[in-house]
């Protein structure tokens, strides 16, 4: 259990994974090299313990941290102390399976309007959906929740909520979610899958919407013909990790395949990213492949590609002063290989390398914290808070 584990130990020590992922780079599916860091210049520190399988987390700007743990409850964390009282006005929850309560957000003048995001899955097994709600936070409540969106069509099971919220320099803000679940359910007659490549559904797509949950003018589709005009990108399976980079202004993603075949991709407006017509997948339980092309005409590739697969879940930026070496670097965590991959970039966006650092627990999030220090959350039962900082000051 991670609880028992040597923090010390582990931070004198990255493992190199026992199995490590098959990296493919876009169009030419080069590998890039997997690193090993032998001489490990940061140490793991639990800060909080006792979360019921946290999913994400957010600062207010007074650093008072909000978590959001999957079966319903908004937990607050002060000065590195987890409140015993959850924050009440949370919405109830569809908590089976992957579903619950998952993203929180807040709105970028939340300073002055104390409104928070949330996205849960909502509705039963047999019927459900993920839904973005906003409130306004007083310090110790949710007041005056609203739903400001819902996806559209419902879908059954537990399974590919996505849910990732992630703003843009306009303030409008980019949802992902997941195309509906695995084989054998169904939606309108056809494996979930092919929702991600129909435009008309907003499943297996990432969205954009304007702060209120309107559509935006300008997005791509306004004016296509049969497609969902709220689609930002479509083609995806089921994203659990993005993140907008401020310098380069990209959108970063990462997103499940199926039994491998995991995915790191640069998302731009339009795009078309291939699932389930393209994919390094493979069926659960047969190792057939879901299609005969890795690569398609007119489809974006990933940037890179994790078999076996990592689960990755959780995805952040960093730019901070702290680790000074790791700028520009992206950070995803991984339910599977229960570490955080450290993905070095060149200015193009080609991957050049990765590191994974050893977490011991399935990682359901990473982020950069105000005082530029990494923050993971892992995903248990018994799920902790930890905080990954220099070894030196």
């Amino acid at each position: 259990m991670l609880t028992k584990l040597s923090w010390r130990s582990i931070a004198l020590k990255t493992i190199a994974l026992a199995v490590l992922s098959c990296l493919a780079c876009s169009g030419n599916a080069q590998k890039s090299p997997v690193s090993q860091n032998t001489q490990a210049n940061y140490r793991l520190v639990p800060v909080v313990k006792g979360l019921e399988h946290p999913w994400s987390m957010v600062w207010l700007p007074d650093r008072t941290m909000l978590v959001t743990e999957r079966l319903g409850r908004l937990r607050i964390v002060r000065n590195g102390v987890l409140d015993p009282t959850a924050i009440g006005g949370v919405p109830a929850v569809f908590a089976s399976g992957q579903g619950g309560l998952m993203d929180i957000s807040l709105h970028p003048q939340f300073a002055k309007n104390r409104l928070v995001y949330l996205t849960y899955a909502h509705g039963n097994n047999i019927a459900n959906r993920t839904r973005l709600a906003r409130a306004v936070f007083d310090g110790k409540n949710l007041k005056n929740l609203q739903v400001i969106f819902e996806v559209s069509p419902v879908k059954p099971g537990s399974q590919h909520f996505g849910s990732r919220i992630t703003w843009l320099p306009d303030n409008t803000l980019l949802l992902a979610i997941g195309d509906g679940g695995n084989p054998p359910l169904q939606i309108e007659g056809k494996l979930p899958r092919f929702q991600a490549q129909n435009r008309r559904s907003q499943l297996g797509k990432v969205l954009r919407l304007k702060d209120d949950g309107s559509i935006p003018r300008d997005n791509p589709f306004v004016k296509a013909a049969n497609t969902d005009p709220a689609i930002w990108s479509y083609g995806h399976r089921n994203i659990q990790g993005m993140t907008f980079d401020p310098v380069t202004k990209r959108v970063w993603a990462t997103e499940h395949g199926s039994s491998g075949g995991d995915e790191l991709n640069l998302v731009q407006k339009g795009k078309n990213y291939g699932w389930p017509l393209a994919t390094y997948s493979t069926e659960y339980g047969s190792n057939n492949n879901i299609s005969p092309n890795k690569s398609l005409p007119g489809l974006e590739d990933p940037k890179a590609v994790w078999t076996p697969a990592i689960a990755p879940s959780g995805l952040t930026t960093y730019d901070g002063k702290r680790f000074p070496q790791w700028q520009k670097n992206l950070f995803a965590g991984g339910l599977v290989d229960q570490a955080v991959r450290r993905i070095e970039l060149d200015a193009n966006g080609k991957v050049l390398n990765q590191e994974p650092i050893s977490i011991g627990a399935r990682v359901r999030d990473v982020r950069q914290g105000p005082d530029d220090l990494l923050y993971i959350l892992t995903d248990a039962s018994e799920g902790q808070l930890i905080r990954l900082e220099p070894t030196q000051r």
